[in-house]
């Protein structure tokens, strides 16, 4: 039988800020385009994926469904930042992004929405054009950034924003803010807004209006103040608006309402890419490092399911896509989910044969950061076609969540020496908390080695935790079981 993992594309793939959609039988996946062990966010051309809506461990790779260069802009805003996609009243499906990046502006991002079109959902799409007035001119009223476009039974809504740290601004005072400095962008808190848009996907019905408030307190949004990553879905008669938080932007979250555009009340934290909150657990418990968050939950074949991204190579510019069944409550509400590195599996992963180390939902030596990317501590990197854990040094945990164990011998890994030669054992345990099964010793490696031990593990379903304990670290880039 196939089996999926987190992340659930190829290990060389980076499709973050994931929106899922359905199409005809199949879900698709359009998102961002890191490079692996990229220099900025978002520097390659879109891809998607997809997979039939009756097996997730399927994905197939749909190829470039568009490239920044067809895009008028582009020589001043060559990278692409989180897209979304819907399908239209005439049954074509039109592609929402905003340009970035680039060394010709003083503005990281162009702040203007641009719109693409096909006959599939799988690209190529071709420019339309931007997200426009009805006199033709272009909208640049609050930031045009992280669009979620939502076709609510023929009325179509763009949803965008962009809330900074800086003070509060009224509303009137918020927008144009085309001609900003980078700097002047990032003093000032901007909002969460949205249009209604025409038949023809780029003309707007009405100037930018707020949906979530700016000042959020004594309100339900209170520590959970919007901040991007705009996504509308509707389940029931219920409006659930997916959004990142600006205090905690590690976290998915969401808001409901029975109308698209006015009246939503904060409803909870759906998933946190370092587990904090879930259980109790605090920001400096994070089970690894932690950055910015962006994704929704997509109903499939009769599951919900929540799509978000993790970090990886120590920057903040190589984020991988992501995926856990997320149960909806009696009462219509979410709540938190546990980030896992069986994901879409439908069930644990079996402890047979080898896994990537690279696929660890948890790692941490009990001081993670979160997007702060200096110092020295356990990460997923890459070294050519070798994908591997670095920087594995004391108290460094690493977990698999989870493991289905049926008359497992002996539990291995592949690793080698880390910036320091190693001296020092890997204990295996099958709960945080519980007695160790077994250790292994580590000898110096230069080159990739095998090393295995044999261990006594009841049948059953069991996490998989790996804590280094000794001088030196390690590499690691196998987990095995016989």
């Amino acid at each position: 039988m196939k089996q999926i993992y987190n992340p659930y594309l190829p290990l060389y793939e980076h499709v973050p800020d994931g929106e899922p959609h359905v199409f005809d039988g199949r879900v698709y996946i359009y998102g961002s385009h890191d490079k692996e062990n990229g220099e900025a966010f978002c520097m390659l051309d879109y891809v998607t994926y997809s997979a039939p809506i009756d097996d997730l461990t399927d994905w197939r790779y749909e190829g470039v469904i568009y490239s920044a260069k067809q895009d008028p802009n582009y020589e001043n805003h060559p990278y692409m930042y989180a897209p979304d996609v819907v399908r239209g009243n005439d049954g074509r499906y039109y592609l929402y992004y905003s340009l970035a990046g680039g060394t010709k502006t003083k503005s990281w991002a162009s702040w203007i929405m641009s719109v693409a079109v096909c006959d599939t959902p799988c690209g190529k799409f071709e420019f339309l054009g931007n997200v426009q007035y009805k006199d033709g001119t272009v909208v640049k009223d609050f930031l045009m950034f992280d669009p979620g476009v939502f076709n609510d039974n023929g009325r179509i809504f763009l949803y965008y924003g962009f809330n900074s740290f800086g003070n509060e601004l009224p509303l009137e005072d918020q927008g144009p803010f085309h001609d900003k400095t980078t700097e002047e962008i990032l003093s000032n808190p901007y909002v969460s807004a949205y249009v209604e848009l025409e038949d023809d996907m780029i003309t707007v019905k009405h100037k930018p209006r707020q949906l979530l408030p700016s000042d959020t307190k004594n309100t339900s949004f209170e520590g959970h103040t919007f901040f991007e990553a705009s996504s509308m879905r509707k389940f029931g008669d219920t409006y659930y608006f997916i959004y990142s938080p600006r205090e905690c932007n590690h976290e998915i979250c969401y808001a409901t309402s029975k109308y698209p555009d006015k009246d939503f009340v904060f409803g909870g934290t759906l998933i946190s890419n370092g587990d904090i909150e879930l259980n109790g657990r605090l920001p400096k418990d994070r089970l690894a490092r932690t950055g910015n968050n962006h994704g929704s939950i997509e109903y499939i074949n009769g599951e919900y399911y929540i799509f978000y991204h993790r970090q990886t190579h120590k920057n903040d510019y190589s984020r991988q896509a992501c995926a856990e069944k997320i149960k909806m409550e009696n009462d219509g509400s979410f709540k938190q989910v546990e980030i896992t590195t069986s994901g879409l599996n439908n069930g644990p992963l079996k402890a047979q044969g080898a896994y990537p180390a690279v696929i660890c939902c948890n790692l941490t030596n009990g001081n993670m950061p979160h997007d702060e990317c200096h110092g020295i501590y356990p990460h997923i990197t890459n070294k050519g076609e070798d994908r591997y854990i670095a920087e594995i040094e004391q108290n460094t945990l690493i977990g698999y969540k989870y493991f289905d164990f049926q008359n497992v011998q002996k539990i291995g890994i592949e690793y080698r020496n880390g910036y320091k030669a190693p001296n020092g054992t890997l204990i295996i345990k099958i709960s945080e908390n519980g007695e160790k099964i077994a250790e292994i010793d580590l000898k110096q490696a230069e080159a990739w080695t095998k090393a295995e031990i044999n261990v006594q593990i009841p049948n059953g379903t069991y996490p998989l935790y790996l804590i280094y304990e000794g001088e030196g670290a390690i590499e690691m880039k196998e987990v095995y079981f016989i």
